[in-house]
């Protein structure tokens, strides 16, 4: 059943347009998983579509030389990709690309779709269940004091008060030294930043610049 479909080291008109066919509509399947709950670009995601046919035509072009198709198809995803080292969804995506243009180059046609439905049922499943999601309530909390206060446990009262956790990960200075910028890790209480807590933050470090945001490091999957 998961047998090749192509008869011995001739292919067929009819065998390269099933493949193909085949190919584009698994590619439009990646392409539709990568743009599930994330931020994309027209132009990676029609890529994406493109890669496993093109996979799978290096292939036939090479009598099924699995060394030399991958070695082609690596040497075009370098000059594709050599400046844009993407997200780790984006190229995992690439890798499910190659594999299913390499199925389907070899004639394994229903293994690739099989390979393709298992594969985006879980990463749609581990989406649902934000697997590795961390803390929804986890904010990046940036603070700007005066240089004249010292930030060694300014805010300790407030954060025992408001949030579960709080951790100082980085202070640099701006305006000539003038300023000091905290950048603390804090997990709230509440799911939103209640405006009595920005607020008494803002009584603390003299009505100066206060950012309370989601952590930017965090990518959906």
């Amino acid at each position: 059943m998961l047998d090749s479909i192509i008869p011995g080291s001739e292919i067929t008109l009819s065998v390269f347009l099933i493949c193909t066919g085949a190919s584009l509509l698994l590619g439009l399947g990646i392409a539709w998983l990568c743009m599930y709950k994330s931020s994309y670009t027209q132009s990676f995601v029609i890529t994406l579509a493109m890669l496993p046919a093109v996979v799978q035509a290096i292939i036939m072009l090479v009598n099924g030389n699995i060394g030399t198709g991958v070695a082609v198809a690596g040497a075009f995803g370098l000059v594709r990709f050599r400046s844009a080292p993407g997200t780790a969804k984006e190229i995992g995506m690439i890798f499910l690309c190659m594999t299913i243009g390499l199925a389907t180059g070899m004639g394994y046609v229903l293994l690739a779709g099989l390979f393709f439905v298992v594969m985006a049922l879980f990463v749609l499943a581990l989406s649902r269940l934000r697997f590795g999601g961390g803390d929804m309530n986890q904010r990046e909390l940036k603070i700007t004091i005066p240089e004249n206060l010292d930030y060694d446990g300014l805010f300790d009262d407030l954060f025992q008060r408001y949030t579960r956790s709080a951790r100082l990960d980085r202070v640099r200075t701006s305006s000539m030294g003038t300023l000091y910028e905290l950048e603390y890790r804090v997990v709230l209480k509440d799911a939103e930043a209640p405006k009595a807590f920005l607020d008494e933050l803002r009584c603390r470090n003299g009505n100066l610049n206060i950012i309370c945001g989601r952590t930017a490091s965090r990518e959906a999957l």
